[in-house]
């Protein structure tokens, strides 16, 4: 970091401590306060600049209006969140990754003619003490895992390309609770968000993340106690819900990760589910589509159109100002319709596993390129990424954004012509088995997506 920026963040960070204080006496005034922060040290001078200028303009005007669920679910963060966990937030966040960031990635990606991710996603170990049926971590084994050195060089790496966003998954990365402490540590610029299944989580551990600042969590539950029993093993609700009362003591910054299926997508997007959440101090939702991934998967935990449209319909909804409890909902498959569909293979995000394998997707388990041999820029050229790069946004339609879910035969191309192969370590599935699994799903979405994307502002213009 250059004199200048180093400059330009002290007093980015100066100003955001202003603008904190006001929001616990006068939320208006300190919305205001943000606006002009904003203006002044995040907003880009073009598209060409920094791909999210779009994206900063949006969430300024939401942040301008008072009757916004924007403001009031930031106005919650700030009196909710540990001063240095969400001061660190907004500082790695909003300014090292949408701003410095994206004008590297932005000119990169120029330069290089090639995905360069925002987040990057990584297991530190495929050991983990669950085993949650249908789990697509499962997959790979539980006896790899990267090196402490390994995972500062991909952080590294990603620092030098413009990303600031590094999501653990696994297996269990809390198996590896010591040595993330010491990546937040060493590494404090960088925001770090871990998918847990919570059962690791004590006392100790929460002071520790306190202290560096920089990480949040998504916590695994699948609804009930019976459903998420049923899947992860007797008593694992029981433990996750303490680790929410543990994370909400220490005011801790944390979300939940949900997995709806045909079985459970009622009860996980029911009102008094989510106000649980809230309730427990939970601040953000992520929906994940079922994915039926693996030999062994079984299709029909795949939701129908109705159902599938239901979660659409009310993720939307719980994020909205009309909603009463204060939480903010992201639907993995269904917001393809805001991004401009697929955003793996480095577009926006890709996956390195415990072994090294550098994925284009956390779902789409196969690789031409390792960490272990192969740079992180040496991998976005490599064949399966930059099929990615060529072939994105994978259908006009938005709403079907997956090149094996929504749109088989474009994964398994991509994967022969790259000569890509399985990362899974137990049992190999060729993209052809996997895309069968889903040209049923595909079929009877296709009609409700269509309808759906006719209505849609986002259709006009896309190829």
């Amino acid at each position: 970091m250059t004199l200048r920026e180093k400059a330009k963040l002290a007093a980015f960070n100066k100003a955001v401590d202003i603008g904190f204080k006001k929001i616990k006496k006068n939320p208006r005034e300190g919305m205001l306060d943000i606006v002009g922060i904003i203006d002044k040290y995040m907003m880009p001078k073009s598209e060409q600049e920094n791909s999210g200028k779009k994206a900063i303009e949006s969430i300024r005007r939401e942040f301008a209006d008072p009757n916004s669920s924007w403001v009031s679910f930031a106005t919650d963060m700030v009196n909710d969140v540990d001063e240095n966990v969400i001061k660190h937030f907004v500082t790695n966040v909003g300014f090292n990754a949408a701003y410095e960031g994206n004008k590297k990635r932005c000119k990169l990606q120029r330069e290089e003619n090639c995905n360069i991710p925002w987040a990057i996603l990584f297991d530190p170990t495929s050991a983990c003490n669950l085993k949650c049926t249908g789990c697509w971590a499962a997959e790979y084994g539980h006896k790899n895992n990267l090196s402490y050195d390994e995972m500062a060089s991909i952080i590294k790496q990603g620092n030098d390309i413009g990303t600031y966003i590094y999501i653990l998954t696994g297996g269990e990365p809390l198996v590896r609770k010591d040595d993330i402490i010491k990546l937040a540590e060493e590494f404090n610029d960088s925001e770090f968000h871990i998918f847990t299944n919570g059962t690791l989580i004590d006392d100790d551990f929460c002071k520790d993340v306190q202290r560096v600042g920089n990480i949040s969590f998504a916590m695994s539950i699948e609804g009930t106690e019976e459903s998420t029993d049923s899947r992860r093993g007797e008593g694992v609700y029981k433990r996750v819900m303490n680790s929410m009362k543990l994370l909400q003591k220490y005011h801790l910054l944390y979300g939940v990760s949900i997995c709806y299926t045909s079985a459970n997508y009622k009860y996980v997007t029911d009102d008094d589910f989510i106000r649980m959440l809230t309730e427990h101090g939970c601040k953000l939702a992520w929906f994940f589509h079922y994915m039926p991934v693996g030999n062994d998967a079984d299709p029909s935990l795949m939701p129908t159109a109705k159902q599938r449209k239901h979660v659409m319909d009310k993720v939307r909804l719980i994020r909205s100002k009309d909603y009463a409890n204060n939480m903010f909902a992201i639907d993995f498959q269904n917001d393809g319709e805001y991004i401009g569909g697929c955003i793996a293979g480095g577009r926006n995000y890709f996956h390195i596993n415990s072994a090294g394998d550098m994925e284009p997707c956390v779902f789409i388990h196969y690789s031409d390129s390792n960490i272990r041999k192969d740079t992180i820029m040496e991998a976005l050229k490599k064949p399966l990424f930059m099929a990615y790069h060529h072939n994105q946004p994978f259908n006009s339609n938005h709403l079907k954004p997956c090149p094996m879910l929504e749109n088989p035969g474009r994964l398994s191309e991509m994967v022969n012509e790259s000569g890509a192969h399985s990362t899974d370590m137990i049992s190999p599935e060729s993209a052809e088995h996997l895309e069968k699994k889903c040209k049923p799903y595909a079929k009877q979405w296709n009609a409700t997506a269509e309808e759906l994307w006719s209505h849609s502002k986002h259709n006009k213009g896309v190829r």
